[in-house]
């Protein structure tokens, strides 16, 4: 009993010693403290330079998640202070958009928010020309809250097979398969939505069943981007028998391997590209993935030339011969609207099917003409 009495002692000191050592205070941690003046910006419309005056009391490195609005510099220094100028371009959409700074100090991120005011509406229509149709796609959802379908009064859908033209990768679909939708109505837009179902890519072209000869065609559209996508806005004729004997007008073709370029094109019996003699012109332009833009084209009987925002990309005229093969485009046409995937042209640098499901918006489809 003594024994044990003693050896317990013996242990009681070595044990209280290693609690002792185990509640020594940890190295403090120094928090990523950081200060902005002023506390937020706002911009407006208009392409503007503005600073930010930072302290911190750490090194950051500093990104902007939206093109439009850049930066410099891009890091800062512990116990500095720095002064970053921001740079934003015009906003050419109707709505208010944000553009986040993320100042990142390893895992530690603070975040600071850039506004800029709506754009004005533009109009972009020449003189003389008079509203004839519209869609505005500002349907309301459903009691239920779904989005609904294009309106079958003024739209109708082509359904085809992968392979059907162009040696595309898509089932095009009559806007909803089931519970799968590719064309919905919600928040002001039409979206046309290519979606991976199992082993299928799904999307819709739509088109207009009105038709017209001579006028002027407008869309304000968003992109959807990745390898693969091929978005289209373009017109056929009404009385179609044969291509490209009876014409094609491109308005907009986009492939999101050529990112924030825009291409246009006629195609004709003398004119196409089975024979390498297409009549085409590409333009690049800034955002076409992340904001709206307007293309139009403006169909005459001497010429037809296409836009974005107001400049031209391609002119193509007539060369008043009277021969069809160089000039199909006397008779009405009508409207489409798609989302390809993959194929000759969308699919010439492989597809990237981690850019699915994509988005191909629509804010809205008018057609003038001369009264």
């Amino acid at each position: 009993m003594i024994r044990y009495y003693i050896t317990l002692l013996a242990i009681i000191p070595i044990f209280l010693f290693a609690c002792g050592d185990s509640e020594k205070d940890p190295t403090p941690v120094t928090v990523f403290d950081i200060t902005f003046e002023p506390a937020q910006l706002t911009f407006t419309s208009d392409v503007g330079e503005k600073e930010i005056v930072i302290q911190s009391n750490r090194y950051y490195t500093i990104s902007s998640n939206q093109s439009w609005c850049t930066i410099t510099p891009t890091v800062g220094y512990a116990d500095e202070t720095t002064t970053i100028k921001v740079n934003v371009t015009t906003n050419n959409t109707t709505s208010e958009r944000t553009a986040t700074l993320t100042f990142s100090r390893g895992a530690d991120k603070k975040e600071y928010i850039i506004k800029q005011e709506a754009g004005k509406e533009v109009n972009y229509v020449p003189s003389g020309y008079t509203l004839v149709w519209q869609d505005e796609f500002n349907d309301p959802r459903t009691n239920e809250g779904k989005a609904v379908l294009p309106n079958s009064t003024e739209w109708f859908y082509e359904t085809a097979a992968p392979g059907w033209v162009n040696n595309e990768l898509q089932t095009y679909i009559a806007g909803h398969r089931g519970t799968d939708t590719c064309a919905m109505i919600y928040d002001g837009s039409l979206k046309i939505i290519a979606k991976k179902i199992g082993k299928e890519i799904l999307s819709a072209r739509v088109n207009t069943n009105k038709s017209w000869q001579y006028g002027y065609f407008e869309a304000r559209l968003k992109l959807p981007g990745g390898k693969g996508t091929w978005p289209a806005f373009w017109m056929m004729p009404k009385n179609f028998t044969a291509w490209p004997d009876d014409g094609e007008i491109d308005i907009m073709e986009y492939v999101g391997y050529q990112k924030d370029v825009t291409h246009s094109a006629i195609h004709t019996k003398s004119y196409n590209h089975s024979i390498n003699t297409q009549k085409e012109a590409e333009k690049a332009v800034a955002d076409l993935e992340t904001e709206f833009h307007v293309y139009a084209l403006e169909w005459t009987a001497d010429k037809i030339t296409t836009y974005i925002d107001g400049k031209v990309v391609f002119t193509f005229e007539n060369d008043k011969k009277g021969n069809k093969d160089t000039w199909p485009f006397n008779a009405p046409f009508y409207l489409k609207l798609n989302l390809a995937w993959g194929g000759n042209w969308g699919g010439a640098q492989g597809v990237d099917e981690s850019a699915l499901p994509a988005t191909y918006e629509i804010d809205y489809v008018r057609v003038y003409q001369k009264e």
